[in-house]
Parts: C-alpha cells; sequence; structure tokens
C-alpha cells in the first residue's frame, strides 16, 4: 500500500485537473448552442453536457477510455481484432516498424559503442558526428528519408523502421560506451596481469560489466524507436498505423479518436518498455548482478 498510495493521489489528482479542463474547454460550445436556441442551462447541465460532447476540444477521460474499448476489447470479443477500424491492427502495424528499427538501431549503437571504445580515432571522429545528428528535428528528416527512399524503389515498412533506427541507436550508443568503459583500471590491469587478449577483457569483464547501462539505454531506445515509427507514418498519409488514426482524427475532428489513438501509443510503450524490464532482471539476476 506503501508503493501504490502515492501513485493512486497522482493518478486521482490528474484525473480531477483533466475533468476540470474538459468542462472549462467544453463549455463555450455548449453556452452557445443554449443561447442560440434561447435557453438557460444550468451549472449541472452544462458540466453534464461537456463531458459527453461527440466532438469536444478536450475529451474526458471516460469517453478516451469508451474509445479505447470499443475500438480494442469490444472488437476482440467479436473477432475483429484485425478490422481496419481496430486500434489493435493499427498499432500492430506501427508496432511491427518500431520492432525493426529498434532492432536495426540497438545493433547499430552497440556495434558503434564496441568500435568508439577500441579504437581512439573512431572515438574522436565517428561520437561527435553521432552526437551531431540528434541536433536535428526528426519531423524534418523523416520527410527526407521517405522520399529518398521512395525515389528508389524502397516503400511500406523499411522507411519507417530506418526512422525508427535513427531514433532509438542513439541512446543504446551512449549506454554502452558508459557501460563498456565502466571496469576499474585495478579489473583491467588485473586481466592484463593474468594474460587476458582484448577479446577475453572484452566477454569476461567489459561485456558483462555494461548489461546494467544496455538494458537502460535498451528502454529509452524502445519507447524513441515507437515514437519515430509513428512519426514515419505522418509524411506519408498512411491509411495504416497508430499515425494514420491521429492523421485522420485530426482531418475529420475527431478529438477522441486522437487521443485513443495516443493513450493507444502510450500503453503500447508502457508494455514495450515493460518487457525489456522484464528481460533485465532475469538476465542480470542470472549473471548473479540482482537479486
Amino acid at each position: 500500500m506503501r508503493s501504490v498510495l502515492p501513485i493512486l493521489t497522482v493518478v486521482l489528482a490528474i484525473l480531477a485537473l483533466w475533468y476540470g479542463a474538459a468542462v472549462a474547454l467544453n463549455a463555450r460550445w455548449t453556452l452557445d448552442q443554449a443561447a442560440r436556441a434561447g435557453q438557460e442551462l444550468t451549472v449541472s447541465q452544462i458540466v453534464s453536457d461537456t463531458l459527453q460532447q461527440e466532438r469536444p476540444k478536450l475529451p474526458a477521460p471516460h469517453q478516451v477510455g469508451a474509445e479505447l474499448w470499443k475500438t480494442t476489447g469490444a472488437m476482440a470479443l467479436e473477432g475483429r481484432a484485425f478490422s481496419k477500424r481496430s486500434l489493435i491492427y493499427h498499432g500492430w502495424v506501427t508496432l511491427s516498424a518500431a520492432l525493426l528499427g529498434f532492432a536495426i538501431g540497438a545493433g547499430a549503437g552497440i556495434l558503434l559503442a564496441v568500435g568508439i571504445v577500441h579504437n581512439r580515432a573512431m572515438d574522436r571522429s565517428v561520437m561527435p558526428w553521432a552526437i551531431a545528428s540528434q541536433t536535428i528535428p526528426i519531423l524534418a528528416i523523416a520527410p527526407m528519408i521517405i522520399v529518398v527512399l521512395n525515389s528508389i524503389g524502397i516503400t511500406g515498412l523499411v522507411p519507417k523502421a530506418i526512422i525508427s533506427a535513427y531514433l532509438s541507436f542513439f541512446p543504446v550508443a551512449v549506454g554502452m560506451v558508459k557501460g563498456l568503459r565502466s571496469p576499474d583500471a585495478m579489473d583491467l590491469d588485473l586481466m592484463k596481469t593474468w594474460g587476458a587478449r582484448a577479446g577475453q577483457v572484452f566477454w569476461k569483464l567489459r561485456w558483462p560489466s555494461s548489461m546494467p547501462y544496455l538494458f537502460t539505454s535498451l528502454k529509452v531506445a524502445m519507447a524513441a524507436s515507437l515514437v519515430g515509427a509513428i512519426v514515419g507514418e505522418l509524411p506519408t498519409g498512411a491509411i495504416r498505423g497508430l499515425g494514420a488514426r491521429l492523421l485522420a482524427g485530426s482531418y475529420y475532428g475527431q478529438t477522441v479518436q486522437i487521443w485513443s489513438a495516443l493513450f493507444g501509443a502510450a500503453i503500447l510503450a508502457a508494455l514495450l518498455v515493460g518487457l525489456v524490464g522484464l528481460a533485465q532482471r532475469i538476465t542480470l539476476k542470472r549473471m548473479g548482478m540482482a537479486r
């Protein structure tokens, strides 16, 4: 209860602020409609109407929850989980690109970190460019990537995966550089006195020491890859994926749909990060680095 109570308190505070903001932002439309009809509304009527508008400026939490259930659980129970109206279907499309991009980005980040740690020239030349690459806004570079790849006939999943990889490789590279350099000088000297080769130092000392840093960076990279996949769907006018749901909701003024897609993406990211955390606990426990 000591750990749950603070979380519940924060959640309840957020819900209270959310409901209050929904009433305040949606009240103008309610009052305008009442004025046109020559009606006078009580406070309770105003509050009731602002929390059930079809196209509110800010949907209430229960409206977002109902839309989420209607497009996920309800459709799954009806056997239409992968209908084009289902958020599960659109989530799977985005997830496919995110996972591919995560695999590419994480692999590239690990290889880059190994090269930086073992090669001083690479450390001085590549690392500054890797840092500089992250100063370019993803919203600016995503259309460029898509246009270039489309010009050579590469479409579909791959462009979105590359954008995801662009966002996910950097946290892994930085985390692994820190992790591979984490062993003390005393430990490295001890390995040298035992006549250990560079490969043995890497696999027996540097690699195990980097595991906590690796998994921490993988959590950040996983969330970033999902963001990259969604951003990659926006410039193309996609009709599938969570980004497509956001675009459709924006085009037709369906704010409830926009918020349900956002929460769907947040829930998906939380599940993915949770899976990485589970893998971290299992791996570190087997390595004797965690209880």
